[in-house]
């Protein structure tokens, strides 16, 4: 008999009636919020996925990577939509070399619950497929900018020196280097050493393997060596109602760099001079310098300081 009356109780539709109707009061607010929404439209641009790609191919080209759909659902649901929550998915199981028209339906664009693809834009993608090429590619350093002056480049060495490259067969076919960053020698007196990425001009080439090398730039005192003698020392920066005499009042001067550079070199190419920036009367023992208007560098000057004595004008 107790049984049977907890049994009766258990189905006694008042049972914990205040809940109950808690619960349908939510159910109708809900059902009122959702069917107060206007259903909107919006475009959006979502990735594009390429999936189950065939072994054995590469595509050429750049493919999209990108397509414009148009959603439809309620203005809440799509407020909150963000391209990351949709992406477009081609299926290239199978696939053949060649050129391939691939449709791109709404069918098969993953989105979220409450959110209908209308339209997709391209409707078609074309993607052209080849077979995968690999060979060995030399390693080119890109060098730039002028060692200093009287030193010249003697060689460039790349470790390694070549890379394996793989892409498209036609592509592969028409590599014939890798390239580094840009290495700077500028003003260099010594060997330049620098580890740098390695990489492809073509964008659909890739490396099997290595992405750096180490490149070593040597570096060496120019081949050929000249003098020219009895170069006149110019005073420079003389303050005004002064005069100046350097004694001896002219140098001879060793230069150095390569036979291009060498050639014809004369006295009108280099001068030589001592600077008398903020000095007044009396007599000095200044150091002597000397500029050239050539790729050449200056290695001696003979000799290498001067005696000059700084008077005024009225003595």
């Amino acid at each position: 008999m107790g049984a049977a009356r907890k049994y009766l109780t258990a189905l006694w539709p008042f049972r914990h009636l205040g809940l109950k109707a808690l619960s349908v009061a939510l159910a109708v607010l809900l059902w009122m919020v959702v069917a107060g929404e206007e259903t909107v439209e919006r475009g959006i641009r979502i990735p594009l996925e390429l999936q189950q790609f065939p072994p054995g191919l590469e595509l050429r080209g750049e493919p999209p990577s990108t397509v414009d759909v148009r959603v439809r659902g309620q203005s809440g649901t799509l407020s909150r939509l963000t391209p990351a929550d949709l992406v477009a998915v081609l299926d290239l199981k199978g696939a053949q070399p060649g050129q391939r028209l691939l449709h791109v339906t709404p069918e098969q664009v993953r989105v979220p619950f409450g959110v209908e693809i209308v339209q997709v834009t391209p409707s078609t993608v074309a993607l052209v497929l080849e077979k995968s090429g690999s060979k060995f590619v030399r390693v080119v350093p890109a060098v730039e900018g002028k060692p200093a002056p009287g030193f010249v480049v003697s060689g460039v060495v790349a470790d390694p020196d070549a890379v394996e490259v793989v892409g498209p067969e036609s592509a592969v076919r028409r590599a014939a280097a890798a390239l580094t960053e840009p290495i700077s020698i500028a003003g260099a007196h010594a060997d330049v050493r620098r580890a740098v990425s390695i990489g492809m001009l073509d964008s659909t080439l890739r490396l099997r393997a290595s992405r750096q090398a180490v490149v070593d730039v040597r570096i060496e005192p120019a081949p050929l060596e000249r003098a020219v003698h009895n170069l006149a020392v110019h005073l420079r920066n003389l303050a005004p109602h002064l005069i100046a005499r350097s004694m001896p009042s002219a140098v001879d001067v060793r230069v150095r760099g390569s036979q291009e550079n060498l050639a014809g070199l004369g006295a009108d190419s280099i001068t030589a001079f001592v600077d008398l920036a903020g000095l007044g009367a009396g007599s000095y023992s200044l150091a002597v310098r000397a500029d050239t208007t050539r790729e050449a560098g200056i290695t001696r000057i003979e000799p290498d300081s001067v005696q000059v004595r700084i008077v005024g004008s009225t003595d």
